[in-house]
């Protein structure tokens, strides 16, 4: 069985899944709310103005890492026997942590002083969002891995 990171990052498929990551991400920023959403939204409106294409760019040069850091769930799903979604909503706290310890890093080591700014306000409530974001991502994973 191939890894993720040999299935996700191969010529093939990149583009796509790239595509793919940051309509869920535009996805789970459309639909935060209230005041914390508001910051959410006026954060990534930021980010996503420091250039056009920069989030796309960030999830292009993430990937990588990201998948390589699910692999150990997602082989989880397959040795079982369980449908990778529904894997990964079940243990959402470790996939956000794996996530978030790879983005942890990169912000620390960021030139930016918008994204890095923007990071650490809202690095708070991070891991509740990505646990949120984690049944799109399974569904993503499960896509272009069947």
């Amino acid at each position: 069985m191939p890894s993720l990171p040999e299935t996700l990052n191969s010529d093939v498929k990149k583009n796509q899944v790239v595509d793919d990551c940051c309509g869920v991400i535009d996805a789970e920023v459309a639909d935060k709310g209230g005041l914390s959403g508001f910051a959410i939204k006026a954060g990534y409106a930021a980010v996503k103005g420091i250039k056009p294409g920069f989030v796309r760019h960030v999830v292009h040069d993430l990937l990588p890492e990201f998948s390589a850091a699910l692999d150990p769930i997602f082989q989880e799903a397959k040795s079982k026997g369980a449908p990778v979604s529904a894997h990964f909503s079940a243990n959402a706290s470790r996939v956000a942590d794996a996530l978030l310890t790879i983005t942890d890093e990169k912000s620390k080591r960021s030139t930016s002083g918008v994204v890095k700014g923007t990071y650490e306000r809202l690095r708070g409530t991070a891991k509740k969002n990505v646990e949120a974001a984690v049944p799109r991502l399974g569904k993503l994973v499960e896509k272009h891995t069947n």
